[in-house]
């Protein structure tokens, strides 16, 4: 078994928020943390987020005891969060770097 505490936490209902989330983590351990993620441009919240819990034996459970639990109004997903090394890094204001498209501005000297 992984030593691994948090958990990823998928298909949240826009109508949970950080408490709605920490009692039902509850049910199975002690929640160390909460973080919902938003969208760093809107602040809109993105309808996943990671949950810290106090053992790793509570991470399992909860996997086991709450993935496919309705929350709210909405069946969430819960699974072990990946380590940060494997995410994928996006830019800070999101989005890939791209190379400007053939036509975008005319070769220098020409017009």
């Amino acid at each position: 078994m992984s030593k691994n505490k948090e958990l990823y936490v998928g298909k949240i209902s826009q109508n949970a928020g950080e408490e709605d989330i920490r009692k039902l983590f509850s049910i199975v351990g002690t929640v160390t943390s909460v973080h919902l993620i938003t969208d760093a441009q809107t602040g809109e919240f993105k309808g996943c987020g990671y949950v810290r819990m106090a053992t790793a034996e509570q991470t399992k459970a909860a996997i086991v005891d709450l993935d496919g639990a309705l929350l709210i109004d909405k069946v969430i997903t819960v699974s072990e969060a990946r380590p940060q090394t494997q995410q994928i890094k996006q830019r800070p204001f999101g989005g890939e770097r791209r190379k400007p498209s053939a036509g975008a501005r005319p070769p220098k000297g020409k017009k």
